[in-house]
C-alpha cells in the first residue's frame, strides 16, 4: 500500500508541475516594437494561441526598437534578448537597412550580412533556436517598381542562404507581401493594402504577419 501511496503522489505532483513555456523573443524594429500594441502582430499571435488553447506553451515577448538597423540588433543583443534567456528568437530587421541608405545612413549589402551571421551565430552558440524572417515592404505598388525593390530583394536574398547555411527557420515575409500584393493590389497602390505607410503594418497587414509566424513558431 505504501508503493501505492508514494506511486500516486508522485503522479499527482508530476501532473501538477508548471508546463515550462516555450519563450520566444521577437527581436526587431518599429514594425516589431508596434507588434505588441493592440491588434499588432504580436498580439495577434496571442490571440491565436488562446484560440488554440495553447497559451500555457508559448511566452511571446516584444523586443523591437523603431529606427534599428542591423547592427543595432547585435549591440543591444545581450540585454534585450540572451538576458532573457529565450528558447527561440524570430529576427525581423532590414528595412531601416535598405530605407535609410537614401539619406546615408543605411547598411551595405556586406555589412548587413555579416552582422547578421554575428547575430545567429551568437545565438546558436547560446542554444538558442533562430528564426529569420525576410524585410517585408518599402511600398506596395504590386508591378515591382518601388524605388527600393531590387535592394529588398537582394537583402531578403541574404536571408534565405543564411536560413539554409545555418539552418534557421524562415519566415519568408517578401515573398508573402509580393504574392499577396499582386492578387489584392490590381491598382498599384503605394500603401493601404497591407501597410499604413507603405513600411509599418495596417490591420489587415498584422493579420497576415501574425500568420506566417505563428506557422513558423506553432508547427
Amino acid at each position: 500500500m505504501k508503493i501505492i501511496a508514494a506511486i500516486t503522489i508522485i503522479i499527482f505532483a508530476t501532473a501538477m508541475k508548471p508546463v515550462k513555456k516555450n519563450r520566444i523573443v521577437f527581436f526587431g524594429d518599429s514594425i516589431t516594437q508596434m507588434g505588441i500594441d493592440k491588434g499588432g502582430y504580436i498580439d495577434r499571435m496571442n490571440s491565436m494561441l488562446h484560440q488554440r488553447n495553447l497559451q500555457s506553451k508559448y511566452e511571446l515577448i516584444g523586443a523591437g526598437v523603431g529606427g534599428n538597423k542591423v547592427y543595432d540588433l547585435y549591440l543591444r543583443m545581450p540585454e534585450d534578448v540572451i538576458d532573457k534567456k529565450p528558447n527561440t528568437v524570430v529576427i525581423w530587421v532590414g528595412v531601416n537597412d535598405v530605407w535609410h541608405k537614401t539619406s546615408g545612413t543605411g547598411t551595405d549589402h556586406d555589412k548587413y550580412e555579416k552582422f547578421y551571421i554575428a547575430i545567429i551565430k551568437k545565438l546558436q552558440q547560446k542554444k538558442i533556436k533562430v528564426v529569420v524572417t525576410t524585410p517585408a515592404t518599402i511600398g506596395e505598388k504590386s508591378d515591382g517598381t518601388n524605388p527600393q525593390d531590387a535592394d529588398l530583394d537582394k537583402y531578403s536574398d541574404v536571408i534565405r542562404r543564411l536560413a539554409t547555411t545555418y539552418h534557421c527557420k524562415l519566415v519568408d515575409l517578401r515573398s508573402v507581401f509580393i504574392n499577396y500584393e499582386k492578387i489584392h493590389n490590381a491598382q498599384n497602390k503605394e500603401s493601404g493594402i497591407l501597410t499604413s505607410d507603405r513600411v509599418h503594418l495596417n490591420e489587415t497587414g498584422n493579420q497576415l504577419v501574425a500568420e506566417e509566424m505563428m506557422n513558423a513558431i506553432a508547427n
